[in-house]
C-alpha cells in the first residue's frame, strides 16, 4: 500500500501546532500561566491601550470571532476586564492590572521567541515568517479558491 505525503494544510497545522506547543511550554515553565493565542490580543492593547474587540480583531490580524472568544478566555483567567461601549452591543477591552504585571516578562518571552525563530529561519535559509507573510499576500492578490478552480478547469481541459 503506497501512502500518500501529508498535504500542505496538514504540514501547516503540524507546524503551528509544534511552534505554540513549544512557546506555551516556555511560558509555564517560567511559571506563567499564558497561552500563546492571548500575545496579539495583549499587544493591541499594550500599545492601543482599551479597544473593542472589532478593532483588536483589525490590529492583530485576527478574526473577530477569534478575538472575542480569545478575550472571554482571557477574562477568565483575571487578564482583561470589558465594559459596555458607547453601542450597546459594543465591549472595550482593557487589560487588568494583573496582566500589565506580567508585561516586562512576556515582553522578554517574545523577544525570546522572535529570536528562535530568527535562528530557525536560520536553518532554513529564510525567514520562516518572511516566507508566511508573502504567501499571505499573494492569496491576498489571487485566493487559493481561485487557483484550486483553475486547476480544476485545467484538468477537465477546460481554458
Amino acid at each position: 500500500m503506497t501512502i500518500s505525503k501529508p498535504t500542505l494544510g496538514s504540514l501547516l497545522r503540524t507546524l503551528v501546532e509544534r511552534l505554540d506547543a513549544d512557546v506555551e511550554a516556555a511560558y509555564r515553565a517560567s511559571g506563567l500561566d499564558y497561552r500563546p493565542r492571548f500575545t496579539p490580543v495583549v499587544r493591541v492593547l499594550s500599545e492601543a491601550g482599551p479597544s473593542t474587540i472589532k478593532a483588536i480583531a483589525a490590529h492583530a490580524g485576527i478574526t473577530h470571532s477569534a478575538a472575542s472568544q480569545t478575550v472571554a478566555e482571557m477574562a477568565r483567567q483575571g487578564l482583561v476586564a470589558t465594559e459596555p461601549g458607547a453601542d450597546a452591543r459594543e465591549r472595550i477591552v482593557r487589560l487588568t492590572d494583573a496582566a500589565l504585571a506580567l508585561l516586562p516578562t512576556l515582553r522578554r518571552h517574545w523577544a525570546a521567541t522572535n529570536a528562535a525563530a530568527d535562528g530557525l529561519g536560520a536553518e532554513l535559509g529564510v525567514p520562516l515568517a518572511e516566507i508566511v507573510a508573502d504567501a499571505i499576500a499573494r492569496l491576498e492578490s489571487r485566493p487559493f479558491l481561485e487557483r484550486i478552480q483553475a486547476e480544476l478547469a485545467r484538468r477537465d481541459g477546460k481554458p
